[in-house]
């Protein structure tokens, strides 16, 4: 049985798992809807994924892709049209959903987008929760979780606020934004404070699933040389990290295919811990993922590396490291950048591609 925060019993409390927080919102509040879709095990189908967005958008206009399993919706307008509430409104979801395309989802509602996504992260599977906008509801839901569940908190800063006894979302929302500024600059310091008090101003930006960018390289003969190999993936993942940041991107996965002397292809795929188009973070992971082929006089003929997951970079996140080396790549990345496109793309490039 479904229970609000008041006390009062929900209508919906024969449906699905979940939990509610309160229905009371006040009229002209935005509603946000977080929609996780169980297709962990399947693995991603582009094709399936996208017909499940063209079912949200019978709901809203408004859907943003969050693959591979997620999208968020404004609902505002929706709940008007439907004259309904957030909860019936998951529901129809949910049922259109299954009935369609035999999928499971968990839902999750609030005022904005990053507590949309935290009330999903804490619904169990097949369940509904919407999260009140009124301020006391918000505080409850947040205030006794730990730091590391805000949006924009990763380990490095979970870490680093811990050791300053801010163990909690309350705790971040008790300190002084000035405190916090000191601890993690003034721009993370600002957010976090807004963000341990449930304000989140990111907009729903209805899009497409995100395209992938893929670049080539094909040997002048057979290559069995793993020094070479690894300069072409360099040379290719260096390409992908311009194009990206010319085009405000980032990317979240990254795939390496090798093509041998007989036309076979091995590929292997890896997640980024982050969204990102720093060019060092994507030539670590491509070179992780190089090492895992474990090639030993592999005639390799062609090597592609695609990156997929793509992001505005508006929605990237940029943990603390506290490492030096890396904020001087970062700023050389950035004057890079700009000679390419004040020179030309082969104004700079890594002098280890010199002859590529």
């Amino acid at each position: 049985m479904t229970q609000y925060a008041n006390g009062a019993m929900s209508r919906y409390d024969s449906a699905r798992p979940g939990t509610s927080l309160a229905d009371n919102t006040p009229v002209g509040t935005r509603h946000v809807l977080r929609v996780h879709y169980h297709l962990e095990g399947s693995g991603y189908d582009p094709e399936l994924y996208g017909s499940l967005l063209e079912q949200l958008h019978g709901i809203t206009p408004r859907v943003q892709a969050i693959p591979p399993t997620d999208a968020d919706c404004d609902i505002t307008g929706a709940l008007r049209y439907f004259s309904c509430g957030p909860h019936e409104l998951a529901q129809l979801i949910q049922m259109r959903v299954t009935a369609l395309h035999g999928v499971g989802t968990t839902l999750g509602s609030a005022g904005n987008r990053m507590l949309a996504a935290m009330a999903v992260d804490t619904t169990a599977p097949g369940g509904i929760t919407h999260l009140s906008s009124e301020p006391e509801a918000i505080a409850s839901f947040l205030r006794p979780r730990q730091v590391g569940a805000l949006y924009g908190v990763g380990p490095a800063m979970a870490g680093l606020l811990a050791r300053h006894g801010l163990h909690t979302i309350g705790a971040v929302a008790d300190t002084a934004p000035g405190t916090l500024q000191r601890l993690l600059g003034r721009t993370q310091g600002r957010l976090l404070h807004e963000r341990a008090h449930g304000l989140d101003t990111r907009p729903v930006t209805p899009q497409a699933p995100s395209r992938s960018y893929r670049a080539d390289h094909a040997f002048l003969r057979d290559e069995l040389d793993p020094d070479r190999h690894r300069r072409a993936v360099l040379a290719l993942v260096e390409e992908l990290g311009i194009r990206l940041r010319s085009e405000h991107q980032i990317t979240r996965r990254l795939t390496l295919t090798m093509r041998y002397a007989d036309g076979s292809t091995t590929t292997r795929t890896r997640t980024l811990p982050e969204s990102t188009s720093h060019g060092i973070a994507l030539v670590r992971v491509a070179y992780d993922l190089y090492e895992t082929f474990g090639l030993q006089r592999a005639r390799v003929r062609g090597i592609a590396v695609r990156a997929e997951e793509l992001q505005p970079i508006e929605d990237e996140i940029t943990q603390l490291t506290f490492d030096p080396a890396d904020d001087r790549a970062r700023r050389i990345e950035i004057s890079a950048d700009r000679a390419r496109a004040r020179f030309g793309p082969g104004a700079v490039r890594a002098a280890t591609l010199a002859d590529v």
